[in-house]
């Protein structure tokens, strides 16, 4: 007789999944529990000149959340997925808009295993400025010299970025930022 698959949480998803976005994305760096509005993303991707949210719930979670996590994700990154315990395989893809990715988790025999349910869009509400927002006031500082700007020392960090939206190019911003948080240092 088969035995049930074991309850899949969060703790036993996250290393493995870093694993697997890491094979898939190749260099990428993994940020937990970044403040996104009124949600915190479970983990942000910060890849060459794109962010991507991912959001993990597990068989223990519901998903009475979600449709604010999807309206924050949707603001910040350029594409998300959603990670989910087989519990939730089923029914995820109506939970979520269609440009959303979702991969399945399976817990077996004290082994993750991960299958790509859909692959993530291009996100159409991705608010490509918002993401000045997840910047430290030091690193906006480095945009400021970078794009050749007078430097605010003594302004917030409100006013620095409505200055480089205002004064830099886009698309050289989202490089520039994607930069900036691939290489926090948080020792500092």
């Amino acid at each position: 007789m088969n035995q049930p698959a074991s309850v899949l949480y969060d703790k036993n998803i996250r290393e493995p999944l870093f694993w697997f976005l890491e094979l898939k994305y190749g260099k990428v760096r993994f940020m937990e529990e970044v403040p996104i509005r009124r949600s915190r993303a479970d983990v942000m991707m910060v890849l060459d000149g794109e962010l991507i949210g991912v959001e993990i719930k597990s068989d223990a979670d519901g998903y009475a959340r979600l449709p604010g996590q999807v309206v924050d994700y949707d603001r910040f990154f350029d594409r998300n997925y959603l990670v989910v315990g087989t519990k939730h395989a089923y029914s995820v893809l109506e939970r979520v808009p269609a440009h959303w990715g979702v991969i399945t988790a399976e817990y077996e025999k004290e082994k993750v295993d991960f299958y790509l349910l859909r692959e993530a869009a291009e996100n159409p509400f991705c608010q490509w400025a918002a993401r000045l927002e997840l910047l430290w006031k030091s690193e906006l500082f480095r945009l400021l010299d970078q794009n050749r700007l007078p430097k605010y020392r003594q302004k917030s960090k409100r006013f620095i970025r409505g200055k480089l939206i205002e004064k830099a190019d886009a698309a050289t911003l989202i490089k520039q930022t994607s930069e900036e948080l691939f290489e926090r240092e948080y020792t500092l």
